[in-house]
């Protein structure tokens, strides 16, 4: 799959919860979503550096899904970064996470998160969760203003 057509981009290190997000994703969106492990990537994929510097802020994704706990670069971080930067502050960003902390929900929020959801333990739950999720972000949701690239 060509990154430039990439809706989606998901930052999960759990291989498991990876592909159950992907092919749950891909039946609510058509699967056009991009896989990073760990949150340097997802920031170097937002912001077009190293691997991925050749990649242009004109295809922004639709949409962020994060996991909280991510290595490297915690999730929590990489929310304040993409938010943080005029290039990526308007993408909408989804918290897909495990953590059940409540300060973890307060610092998304507060970072800017536009959603903060638990992963349901229950196999057919989860699959439920996140093709809701797709479903709204992208199909539902309208988007933002254009946004004025380079600024």
């Amino acid at each position: 799959m060509s990154i430039s057509t990439v809706e989606v981009l998901l930052a999960e290190d759990n291989p498991a919860d990876a592909e159950l997000i992907m092919h749950s994703l891909g039946e609510a969106i058509g699967g056009r979503i991009h896989h990073v492990h760990d949150g340097e990537e997802a920031l170097d994929f937002l912001l077009c550096r190293a691997a991925y510097a050749t990649r242009s802020f004109a295809a922004p994704p639709k949409l962020v899904v994060l996991d909280v706990k991510l290595p490297k670069v915690s999730g929590l971080d990489v929310l304040e970064e993409i938010k943080r930067d005029p290039r990526t502050r308007g993408i909408p960003t989804v918290l897909l996470t495990s953590s059940r902390l409540p300060a973890d929900v307060v610092r998304g929020y507060q970072l800017g998160a536009n959603s903060y959801v638990q992963k349901p333990v229950q196999f057919e739950r989860f699959r439920q969760v996140v093709r809701q999720l797709g479903a709204y972000w992208l199909a539902v949701n309208e988007s933002g203003p254009p946004r004025v690239h380079g600024a």
